[in-house]
């Protein structure tokens, strides 16, 4: 597993200093990459995973959630991991509890969203919904938070409670984003961002679509598919004040199909460390952008499930059909 962590902790550092390199030296960004500093250089010494208290080995699957962990639970009293077992399963349930429900449909469009956590509780953002008597635009939003467990799953509730209460207002999609950027700006919680994309499908097949620094989206068209490529105004929401965001419109026709995922989805890895990757993501869609957005979202699940070959997932897992109908 650590190769795969070391991979991941180097491409968030490279991620990290393109985003110094244009924003300047912002507080939140560089204790991100002291972090991965950090946490590379425990790899190095040899103490990566131990904890830092008795020195055991920190639990695979804590360790998988958080990189960045430095301790195990042995300072906790039997009684203490008990009552820490029950909230975090309260968490769980309270998380499960804002997921939106499955396969909305409105004006000619129909969705599909599955949400796979790596752990009791996730950082990925997932939501679809219609206007309140579901007869206007169909608004959706995946997103990815930076960090694992509790923190991340509390800002993800930032992110759904901000999201629905803005679309009530009747903003568009790259006021809404802009304003959940200025809200996490806001609210003072440390060294967390989240990348997003945000849209809002019309009745004449129109797709208004913000990326804010998330993973592109793939759109197939009678059967070509290709990644929607970021706005150069795509960054996170949460890192930078006063982001001006573009919108991006696309046009789909009867049949063509959105596909919105996490990176969970295209960084898992197999037991030789391969990784499951864009290009298989791609072939796997053109092969099967036919299917109800249901059996798509399965059959990507499947074969994904057959490449890890029974590998744990290490990271949260988040995607979504938006389709066209006839």
């Amino acid at each position: 597993m650590t190769p795969a962590l070391r991979a991941k902790l180097l491409d968030r550092r490279q991620r990290l200093e393109r985003a110094l390199s244009e924003s300047g030296p912002l507080e939140d960004l560089v204790l991100l990459v002291q972090q991965v500093d950090q946490a590379l250089a425990r790899m190095d010494g040899g103490t990566y995973g131990s904890c830092r208290v008795c020195g055991n080995e920190v639990e695979e699957h804590d360790l998988a959630a958080n990189p960045f962990i430095e301790y195990c639970l042995c300072r906790l009293s039997p009684e203490q991991q008990r009552a820490l077992e029950h909230d975090i399963d309260l968490a769980r349930r309270i998380q499960t509890g804002l997921l939106p429900r499955q396969d909305v449909g409105c004006c000619g469009w129909r969705s599909h969203y599955r949400y796979r956590p790596a752990g009791p509780v996730s950082g990925d953002y997932c939501d679809v919904l219609t206007t309140r008597d579901d007869s206007g635009d169909l608004w959706f939003a995946v997103g990815d938070v930076s960090g694992k467990g509790i923190a991340a799953a509390l800002l993800m509730a930032h992110l759904n409670a901000s999201f629905r209460s803005l679309i009530e207002t009747g903003l568009p999609p790259e006021e809404i984003v802009a304003r959940q950027n200025r809200l996490l700006l806001g609210s003072d919680l440390p060294s967390h961002y989240a990348t997003l994309v945000c849209g809002r499908a019309m009745a004449d097949g129109r797709i208004d679509l913000v990326n804010a620094g998330h993973c592109a989206p793939l759109v197939a068209r009678a059967g070509a598919v290709a990644p929607l490529p970021p706005t150069a105004s795509g960054f996170p929401v949460g890192l930078v004040e006063d982001r001006r965001y573009e919108v991006e419109t696309l046009r789909l026709g009867p049949g063509d199909t959105l596909l919105l995922y996490t990176d969970g989805l295209i960084e898992a890895r197999d037991g030789d460390d391969a990784e499951f990757g864009l290009d298989r993501v791609a072939a796997l869609f053109a092969g099967h952008h036919a299917l109800p957005p249901r059996d798509l979202a399965s059959r990507l699940l499947d074969d994904l499930g057959t490449f890890l070959g029974g590998m744990a997932a290490t990271d949260d897992l988040s995607l979504m059909v938006i389709r066209r109908e006839a």
